[in-house]
């Protein structure tokens, strides 16, 4: 019979923050294309609220997303936060409407997207503040030197970067300390292995974004072979599969029903077996 495996439940960010692996990402509390507010504010209320009541202490949200509302409804649901919730939020785009993301990564930007952010999380400083991009049009010193200063001043505890490469990375690393990187990835997109371990090696935390491909997993034979042994969802084989892979990946699955919510963190307690975990690295 092929053993069963496990996997650690927390991991401590910055060597401060200890966060549960299951974390939640508040980007689907928004209207259609990430614009505007819910179609369902009491439900977007509820699943915050929900997500903290099963455990969850690592929330993840951005300026962008709304823009500001998904922000503004974390403090509404949740202020005054529990103590150990971590949120963390990112600077570095402009929206101009649905679907309509622009890179902006000027430290004059970032100034009033910090400044907002905190504002609208009634927080003195932010627990992990993320570069969401970095500025193709601009260098990158000026911005490295921008997240160093805030950082110095307070405003943020730890920095983060998203949708980097493992150069990119050692580069911000001449300046400040990153704890976090925030990459597109799941089961089936690998794209940033490198940088996964490259985590690893360094102890930051690997935060994958659109981690069940946004809910379209097409014909994956191998999760949903093991979702039926198990007697579980594709989606939660995807999910389970990202906490098995790496001990340094956080999850953030996004959802605005209730009921998701609690499917997806859920699957935090599949137990997959050698040979599972086998089919699914393929």
């Amino acid at each position: 019979m092929s053993t069963k495996l496990s996997f650690r439940k927390d991991f401590t960010l910055g060597g401060e923050l200890t966060v549960r692996r299951m974390g939640y990402g508040a980007m689907r509390i928004t209207g259609p294309g990430i614009w505007g507010p819910p179609r369902d504010r009491a439900e977007a209320i509820r699943v915050l609220q929900r997500a903290v009541e099963l455990g969850v202490n690592f929330i993840d949200t951005a300026d962008s997303y709304g823009p500001h509302i998904s922000e503004e409804l974390i403090a509404e649901a949740l202020y005054p936060y529990p103590a150990g919730l971590v949120i963390a939020t990112k600077g570095g785009f402009l929206r101009s409407g649905p679907n309509q993301w622009h890179i902006n990564a000027s430290p004059k930007h970032l100034k009033e997207a910090l400044e907002g952010s905190l504002t609208r999380l009634r927080l003195d400083s932010i627990p992990l503040y993320q570069l969401h991009r970095i500025d193709p049009t601009l260098p990158f010193e000026p911005t490295l030197e921008f997240l160093q200063g805030v950082q110095e001043e307070g405003l943020v505890q730890h920095i983060g970067l998203s949708e980097v490469s493992v150069e990119e990375i050692k580069k911000a690393e001449e300046y400040i300390e990153i704890v976090s990187v925030q990459n597109k990835y799941s089961q089936d997109y690998r794209k940033w292995e490198s940088v996964l371990r490259y985590c690893e090696e360094t102890d930051m935390a690997f935060i994958p974004w659109n981690p069940i491909n946004a809910g379209n997993l097409g014909s994956m034979s191998s999760v949903e072979y093991v979702a039926s042994k198990i007697g579980a969802t594709p989606h939660q084989v995807a999910l389970a599969w990202v906490l098995y892979h790496s001990s340094n990946t956080l999850l953030i699955p996004g959802t605005s029903s209730v009921q998701h919510l609690e499917e997806n963190l859920a699957a935090e307690n599949l137990e997959l077996t050698e040979e599972m975990l086998e089919r699914l690295e393929k």
